[in-house]
């Protein structure tokens, strides 16, 4: 099992999607969050002036101050109308959204004493929301602008409202102290709230990982567990179906059906056979252990589904064709995806083998159908599928033609599975003309190295 800390490998189109929409996302903050907290400010703005300016009777420019309240108030109004507060900003905007409000801030600090306000420690708020929300580079330069921001209040403004009048001063030393312990604080609370924020996302994603394998891991055993009772009810009414069919076959030699029954019986043996490998999975895997070429094997798995309708054709790369070891991941995988091929092609399924010193790489092409668009984000899932299943015509009775049925949308999900725990990844598209291009790719080594491929829980 992949460790959690590690690089995930997520090779999945569906699971990739759902594993991002399960992560914290840096940079996406909602413009209601941002309103919300701008209109504390006005409201926590407005009365403190009041009170300064109202009760207290220190004398200040009441009116220069609270512009910058009015306008934050504006802008508010104004973002409300024209977008829903449930946008979600890109980082370039709330940034730029968090630098207004360091100007504000700056601005309104000007007309009422500088960094000798005690309210000069509420810059530390928009560079603290930027690095719990943004990225480095949005939280830099708020920081940036922030320092800037101090260090021209500590230079010049307008002075403290006091009583009497212009009656207070701090010494510069302790001004000094002041401006360090603003500049301090914003860069440690800064980085304290980034690590903290970052040490969240990383434990919600591993949190979100386990989650995936565990649900997928629980959708294996239930599939285990429904196979080893299919194999156990099938079983019986398979062995009558075969004796039924041989004794017609005796009863009917040299009618033109006995060949249908001939057909019916052998399929019923074959039925028998994959029921009995599920019931005993550990017996139908010993001495499967070998490596076989890349056209032989794709030939050995493509043999039980070659019919009269749909020809299973191999195109192989010139050259010296990797070895890959014959495993039943390997083997279910590939079965799976051409079987489910030849249920859906007019005419044709393909077999392409690719490789290069890096990936190995093999597509099955059919000449159906394809995919329907409103499943490609849900393919891979169980009981997923758009394509209406065609059963061919058996034997050499054209009354025996079943139609069309609906598939269960096992199949991909159960290939896709079965390849992902050797290594590879399993991707589904359509071609232009018509048709459909499963492929599975597996990094060089991963299927075709010295040693058998290391079963993995993927996701």
């Amino acid at each position: 099992m992949t460790s959690i800390g590690e690089s995930l490998p997520l090779t999945g189109v569906n699971e990739l999607i759902r594993f991002q929409a399960l992560m914290p996302a840096r940079g996406q903050v909602r413009l209601g969050t941002l309103n919300n907290l701008r209109w504390l400010a006005v409201v926590g703005q407005t009365i403190a002036l009041l009170v300064v300016r109202l009760v207290l009777n220190f004398d200040f420019p009441l009116l220069l101050a609270v512009a910058p309240v009015a306008a934050s108030a504006v802008m508010n109004i104004v973002l409300a109308i024209a977008y829903p507060s449930a946008r979600r900003l890109r980082p370039r905007e709330a940034t730029a959204f968090l630098a207004y409000d360091i100007l504000q801030l700056a601005a309104l600090l000007y007309f009422t004493g500088g960094i000798e306000n005690p309210f000069a420690l509420l810059f530390v708020a928009p560079v603290v929301i930027s690095a719990a929300t943004l990225d480095v580079f949005g939280t830099l330069f708020l920081g940036g602008l922030s320092f800037i921001a101090i260090i021209f209040l500590w230079q010049t403004h307008l002075p403290l409202p006091w009583s009497p009048v212009n009656g207070f001063s701090l010494p510069q030393l302790y001004q000094v102290g002041i401006w360090v312990s603003l500049l301090l604080g914003i860069g440690f609370t800064s980085i304290y709230a980034w690590r903290i924020a970052g040490e969240a996302t990383r434990m919600s994603a591993a949190l979100s990982a386990t989650q995936l394998a565990l649900a997928r891991e629980h959708r294996l055993a239930s599939l285990g567990a429904l196979a080893a009772a299919a194999a156990h009810e099938l079983g019986t009414p398979l062995g009558t179906i075969a004796v039924v069919a041989h004794e017609l076959e005796r009863e009917l030699a040299g009618n033109p059906h006995a060949d249908d029954f001939r057909l019916l019986r052998s399929e019923a043996d074959r039925c028998r056979g994959i029921l009995a490998r599920l019931a005993q999975p550990e017996e139908s895997v010993l001495g499967q252990m070998e490596r076989l070429s890349v056209g032989a094997l794709l030939d050995d798995i493509a043999a039980p589904h070659r019919g009269v309708d749909v020809g299973i054709v191999l195109d192989i790369q010139p050259g010296p064709p990797p070895k890959i070891w014959r495993v039943p991941e390997i083997l279910h995988g590939l079965g799976n995806l051409i079987e489910n091929a030849a249920d859906f092609a007019t005419s044709e399924v393909r077999l392409r083998a690719r490789w290069d010193e890096r990936v190995l790489t093999i597509e099955v092409i059919d000449d159906g159908p394809g995919f329907a668009a409103e499943i490609f984000e849900q393919i891979g899932e169980p009981y997923v599928t758009s394509r209406p299943h065609r059963r061919k015509d058996i034997g050499k009775t054209a009354a025996l033609s079943y139609g069309k049925q609906e598939g269960m949308g096992l199949g991909f999900f159960i290939a896709k599975t079965l390849v992902e725990q050797t290594g590879g990844s399993v991707t589904a598209r359509n071609k232009v003309r018509g048709g459909a291009i499963v492929t599975a790719t597996w990094p060089r080594g991963a299927i075709d190295g010295p040693n058998p491929p290391r079963q993995e829980l993927r996701f």
